[in-house]
């Protein structure tokens, strides 16, 4: 994750896998405690297959495969590509394809429940904490090397950026465990494969809501020439 966030310089791809790098460096950190999950090593490989569908997604991207990039992630990428939305949008557009889509098929995947029957669903909600937690400064580490915009929102001894997006992001992650138990719950492959639809479906509406919603308009929410220009000397490998 490292060494794709170092490769992409200031492309507004970089955005995202900056956010994501953070967020799992934070996640690190979490796990080190034996006792911070029920399950850690359970929750270590939940981590790796969900962190691959989102390499994947963007792998086929930038090969020109774009059959296989999921709706939700070409609206990202694409809006990242053309430098039409400003770093909120490119953060909040690979959240919701990496969480509304992503999520939920990776926890039907790996599985709702522990060998004993008991429900997987504490370990889900114990990744909130740390969300929370690197929430406090992900926007300003952001605003530092990438975008002097992403904080703007942001009140002098507050993060109210910061705050709305992990609520956000924790109503998605709800969301993304409903329906994770919907596809577990379909009564046949054809019902599954019409909820995955509904999955995939949703993801995208919400990604082109949230790229209307964050277009770069040269008034209120300055350019991208401009935030390029302040990453050109502001960026820096991790």
């Amino acid at each position: 994750m490292t060494r794709r966030y170092n490769s992409l310089g200031c492309d507004h791809s970089s955005m995202f896998a900056f956010t994501y790098l953070v967020t799992t460096e934070e996640y690190r950190k979490a796990v080190e405690d034996p006792a911070f999950f029920q399950d850690n090593a359970f929750v270590n490989h939940q981590d790796a297959v969900f962190a691959d569908f989102y390499f994947r997604a963007y792998d086929a991207w930038k090969a020109g495969t774009v059959g296989y990039v999921p709706p939700a992630w070409r609206i990202a990428f694409g809006a990242a590509d053309r430098r039409e939305v400003t770093g909120m949008g490119n953060v909040l557009l690979g959240m919701n394809a990496h969480v509304n889509r992503d999520l939920p098929l990776v926890l039907y995947a790996i599985g709702l429940t522990r060998p004993d029957g008991t429900s997987r669903k504490p370990d889900h909600d114990r990744v909130n904490d740390f969300l929370n937690a690197v929430n406090k400064y992900l926007l300003t580490e952001a605003a530092k090397y990438l975008d002097p915009t992403i904080d703007d929102g942001d009140l002098p001894g507050t993060s109210l950026d910061n705050s709305a997006m992990v609520q956000l992001l924790v109503s998605w992650r709800e969301g993304a465990w409903r329906n994770a138990e919907r596809l577990a719950q379909a009564g046949s492959a054809a019902e599954r494969a019409q909820v995955a639809q509904e999955i995939e479906d949703g993801a995208a509406y919400t990604a082109l809501t949230l790229r209307a919603s964050y277009l770069y308009n040269g008034v209120t929410n300055g350019t991208a020439a401009s935030r390029n220009l302040y990453c050109a000397s502001h960026w820096a490998k991790r």
